[in-house]
């Protein structure tokens, strides 16, 4: 039995979605994110101003007057969700923590999928594989999906970005559309993830809060890693040590965007502190102007 209170959840989180995806999504998906080709649709009379080279010619020969065919482009896209679950996700310092905004992003890229007819697949790993749900399409799937990111109860809280994606690359033999949704506190990844890059469409997105990157002027503070335990005390009044805490994340993440840059990856950064439907707007915004 699913509890009460994470179906009533499920209801809010898909309110909330569905509202923002038919009022500032509405079509910016779907020109984001163009078919894979054009698939055979039918044939028809010839008529002036046809392209020639599209002419059948076995049913012409058999008809005794010119056909052509017809193609239209193929819409239908698999979207692939690969959460990150890890206990680094159970943090925030503002409203929200970064797991619960994976979630209701998650949700509104599926609604966004779902109401262009396209599949979503979801994968929520931690060290190892937690849930995986083969592609689907329709509502009740794509709720399904969100109860499994609302009420999933993580058998490990370390991360392994690289085994999601080798994952992912066995199971999703198809070309996917897949968003890899993490904080990427992670390590040993870069391989996995140029393999996918050139398997997929593959997309980031970065969930980050504002007290990782910079640390407040309170004393001496204990700080814990909520995925091994470990802690280390910091005297936050020691400009050396705030100025070496800042040096270092922002090494992690010039190293990071210098891999996506390298893979053609693109990435929708998101900040708890800011929200996640603007640079998703954003987001699609560019995609559509690259088209």
């Amino acid at each position: 039995m699913i509890p009460k209170e994470v179906l009533q959840k499920v209801r809010q989180i898909e309110i909330r979605t569905r509202r923002i995806v038919d009022s500032v999504l509405s079509g910016g998906y779907e020109s984001a994110f163009k078919g894979r080709g054009m698939e055979f649709s039918e044939v028809r009379s010839y008529m002036d101003g046809d392209d020639v080279r599209s002419i059948d010619w076995n049913v012409t020969a058999r008809m005794g007057s010119p056909y052509i065919k017809k193609y239209v482009e193929e819409r239908e896209l698999t979207v692939m969700l690969v959460v990150d679950a890890s206990s680094s996700g159970n943090f925030g310092s503002l409203d929200k923590f970064k797991g619960e905004m994976a979630v209701e992003l998650c949700s509104l890229l599926a609604f966004s999928a779902i109401r262009n007819n396209d599949r979503v697949g979801l994968i929520i790993f931690t060290s190892d594989i937690e849930v995986f749900i083969p592609p689907r399409k329709g509502k009740n799937h794509v709720l399904r999906v969100i109860r499994e990111l609302l009420y999933l109860q993580p058998k490990r809280k370390g991360t392994d970005i690289g085994c999601a994606l080798r994952f992912l690359n066995r199971v999703q033999t198809k070309t996917s559309v897949v968003f890899l949704v993490s904080d990427f506190m992670s390590a040993n990844f870069e391989a996995p993830l140029r393999v996918a890059s050139k398997r997929h469409d593959l997309i980031t997105v970065s969930i980050t809060d504002p007290r990782e990157d910079e640390l407040p002027r309170v004393g001496l503070i204990e700080l814990e890693d909520a995925e091994s335990g470990e802690t280390v005390l910091l005297d936050t009044r020691s400009k050396k040590a705030l100025d070496l805490y800042k040096k270092e994340r922002r090494a992690q993440r010039e190293k990071f965007d210098t891999l996506l840059r390298s893979t053609g990856v693109d990435d929708i950064r998101v900040s708890t502190e800011s929200g996640y439907v603007k640079p998703i707007v954003k987001f699609f915004q560019k995609r559509e102007l690259r088209a």
